[in-house]
């Protein structure tokens, strides 16, 4: 069975598998505790988990890869990473680099409801 409610934690590593995927080709163990700020030993750690929730497959020593369930996660957490980016500089005029780091941090405790509401006002909703 694949879990799909994610906390903070999960959520970051799927985003961090898929942006090592799109600048490096592959996401490994050491490229993730590197991004992440993390050891490798916590890095296995959260594999276990995402595997375990269906998310990700890891073989010793190889990539990392997001199974379906995972690429589709991982790419609703990119979205919403993306419209709370845009909706914080477009719409609330804070700095670009301000805008992804405070997006990055606020994008995991976000309601559905509060997350359409954004997206409606990046989309030009009233």
């Amino acid at each position: 069975m694949i879990e799909t409610t994610l906390t903070e934690s999960p959520e970051m590593y799927l985003e961090t598998i898929v942006r090592l995927e799109r600048r490096d080709g592959k996401a490994r163990v050491t490229d993730m505790a590197r991004e992440l700020g993390v050891s490798k030993p916590s890095v296995h750690i959260a594999l276990h988990e995402l595997e375990n929730r269906g998310l990700a497959e890891h073989e010793p020593y190889g990539a990392i890869l997001l199974t379906p369930a995972g690429r589709r996660a991982a790419e609703e957490i990119a979205r919403r990473h993306g419209i709370l980016t845009e909706y914080l500089s477009r719409v609330l005029g804070v700095s670009p680099e301000t805008a992804e780091h405070d997006a990055c941090r606020i994008e995991h405790y976000l309601s559905r409801e509060t997350m359409e509401r954004i997206e409606e006002k990046v989309n030009g909703g009233q």
